[in-house]
């Protein structure tokens, strides 16, 4: 039989999850191959651009989607498991499971939302999931793409339904790096950002009586200009809330600073948001979805899967004709 389109693998992918235990998605790759009884040919074959195998990319994206809508979790890189709303669309679907049943999830339409955002241009202006492992989304997936009705806007459509699912993978991940090493991310996000430039530095200090202070930015060679920075890896449900913010601002009072960026995997409550509007000093925000943006903006953990090129007529060609 000829490789199921990505829909067809979810309600498959949700049986197989419902037993409640944590499954490597190696492993899931292989028993949704024999469930559909897929030949070695089947398996073996390609994506257009011969980069990956086509079984492991439709399998990747129904994994992606059914995380978006909150159906599956991941407690590890690489595994995954049914949660509660996953039980329940199994329940209520027992013929299949497609785009049309994921839409009713908030997180999904959320989702997709993202994916029809503006692009950021990359510069602080305060508050604000790689694909599957060599999947390179085709601009025929999504609604989002097949409501296009031209070649650009198909293409930057696709684009950005891409990186919406790559931010929400790199939040995922970041969770997976310990505290030191994620202080070390956010300083070549913001290095990547241009800060610190050409005569200026980015230096690490966060440690054990910092003061609240995990990096400094030298925007010139003495030091004049300096930014202070603190980034905090937080569970998605640990909002930061005010004490976190004032904290950081009797930080910086500590070192004569006016100015500082605020980094977390998390969000921010709507007291934290009020306190910096209002303050004297110059505290930018940047939460998990911010962040995640930043990096797929400016290729900070993430890698250029493939580049496509949209041609024009020339019409100053035919002109000199």
């Amino acid at each position: 039989m000829t490789v199921p389109d990505y829909e067809s693998f979810m309600r498959p992918m949700l049986a197989l999850l419902s037993d409640g235990r944590t499954w490597a998605v190696r492993d899931i790759t292989t028993a949704l191959c024999e469930y559909f009884d897929l030949t070695e040919e089947d398996k073996a074959l390609l994506l257009p651009s011969g980069k990956a195998r086509l079984v492991n990319n439709r399998i990747g994206w129904a994994n992606t989607y059914l995380a978006q809508a909150g159906t599956i979790e991941r407690p590890a890189r690489a595994t995954a498991r049914i949660t509660n709303a996953g039980r329940a669309v199994l329940a209520a679907n027992p013929e299949r499971v497609d785009r049309r049943v994921l839409e009713r999830f908030d997180a999904f339409q959320d989702f997709l939302s993202r994916s029809r955002e503006e692009p950021q241009d990359g510069t602080f202006d305060g508050p604000s999931s790689t694909p599957p492992e060599n999947a390179m989304p085709a601009p025929s997936i999504g609604r989002a793409v097949r409501d296009a009705t031209d070649p650009q806007e198909l293409l930057e459509r696709a684009t950005a339904e891409n990186a919406a699912l790559v931010s929400g993978q790199l939040l995922d991940r970041l969770l997976t790096v310990d505290p030191v090493a994620f202080e070390r991310l956010v300083l070549q996000v913001l290095t990547a950002l241009g800060y610190g430039g050409r005569s200026g530095a980015v230096e690490q200090t966060g440690r054990t009586g910092d003061g609240g202070i995990d990096g400094i930015i030298r925007q010139d060679p003495l030091g004049l200009d300096r930014v202070y920075m603190q980034a905090k890896r937080y569970a998605f449900d640990n909002v930061v809330g005010r004490p976190a913010l004032q904290a950081f601002v009797g930080a910086l009072h500590g070192q004569q600073a006016d100015r500082g960026v605020f980094i977390s995997t998390s969000s921010f409550s709507r007291e934290a948001l009020e306190y910096v509007r209002y303050l004297r000093e110059r505290i930018i925000l940047v939460d998990g979805r911010r962040l995640a943006d930043l990096m797929v903006l400016n290729n900070v953990g993430v890698q250029d899967e493939q580049t496509f090129t949209l041609k024009r007529l020339d019409e100053d060609f035919f002109e000199a004709l």
